[in-house]
């Protein structure tokens, strides 16, 4: 029989319990007070649009991978095939009159061009990475660090290539520039960038696919209890297929989007993206032990993330220590995570 002495002691626990899962949440919030503590000015119209236009590409890569945890995966591959994509679209999108172009005699491109092709080259990717997966029952980490290694391989040779060899590639064309880099107006003072606009509707159709479709509901299915799902005549293998060439979709398209941002690209153009996603999807409330994870947290936990980056920078915090906190984010949040399943 409960008393009225124990009540007390199970609402503090149950208090100290939501403290706990939500750790995380108040540690990065501390961190942005005392970055706005050093530097008020960091709170300005300014700042919060190139937060939201760095982290729009960011957010397209999130939702990408996040679906692939969703379905109990993930993909370290991520970053590298957005290198791949950036250093091709850049290549293929070159000024007519640059004169270190890669390709001299390529007639100026309309855009879908490039783009398309990227994101055709990045499903065909993510779909050896779900058919490893899916059908070799692979773990998708050793699958996707295998092909991580292998894409870097294939971007550096792309990248490497005479007459000029290994140098950035730019002199982009202005329309493959404004295409990322470009404003809409609003109103008189304001301006919108083209980049949160593409992020919006993005994300607008990646949150109708996981909500409103078989395929979606597939997709937490498996990641959910991938035998319950069998039983229940879900096609696993289909499913998890269309996770990962969705995913590559995306990686392409962002990978096009961070060249045109950036105006230059490399074959170290996307190095560690992967971690960032990853670390933003966790932040945002995903499960590594999947089923678990919504469209609106993945959001959250990109711009937190962002935020903390571009503040991190922002008050001249060692680029070195910034991979280390970096890190301690990723630690903390898986740790959150594996606890709370634990837990259950």
């Amino acid at each position: 029989m409960e008393t009225s002495a124990s009540r007390p002691k199970r609402g503090s626990n149950q208090v100290l319990e939501w403290i706990l899962n939500n750790a995380i949440i108040f540690v990065l919030l501390v961190l942005i007070i005392i970055i706005i503590a050093l530097e008020p000015s960091f709170i300005s119209v300014i700042n919060l649009r190139n937060i939201l236009a760095q982290a729009s590409t960011r957010l397209i890569f999130a939702l990408g991978v996040g679906g692939i945890i969703i379905a109990k995966g993930t993909d370290l591959s991520l970053g590298r095939q957005v290198g791949l994509a950036a250093v091709i679209s850049a290549s293929l999108m070159q000024a007519t009159d640059y004169a270190y172009r890669m390709y001299p005699n390529l007639p100026e491109l309309p855009i879908f061009v490039p783009v398309l092709a990227v994101m055709l080259i990045t499903i065909f990717i993510s779909a050896i990475n779900g058919f490893v997966v899916a059908k070799l029952k692979v773990d998708p980490f050793v699958a996707t660090l295998g092909m991580q290694v292998i894409v870097y391989g294939l971007t550096s040779i792309y990248f490497d290539r005479p007459p000029y060899g290994a140098q950035p590639i730019g002199g982009l064309a202005k329309n493959f520039a404004s295409f990322a880099q470009g404003y809409i107006k609003i109103g008189a003072i304001a301006n919108l960038p083209l980049l949160i606009l593409y992020a919006t509707i993005i994300t607008v159709v990646i949150w109708a696919l996981w909500n409103k479709t078989r395929f979606g509901k597939n997709m937490y299915a498996v990641g959910g209890n991938i035998e319950a799902a069998t039983v229940s005549g879900v096609n696993v293998f289909k499913s998890l297929m269309l996770t990962y060439m969705l995913a590559g979709l995306l990686y392409g398209l962002g990978g096009a989007l961070e060249a045109a941002r950036v105006g230059s690209a490399t074959n170290n153009t996307g190095n560690g993206y992967e971690l960032d996603a990853i670390a933003a999807c966790i932040v945002g409330g995903l499960s590594f032990n999947g089923g678990i994870g919504t469209v609106p947290g993945i959001i959250f936990g990109t711009l937190i993330f962002q935020v903390i980056a571009y503040g991190l920078s922002f008050i001249g915090v060692n680029p070195y220590l910034q991979y280390i906190v970096k890190g301690l984010i990723i630690i903390i949040a898986v740790a959150i995570d594996s606890r709370k399943y634990h837990k259950k």
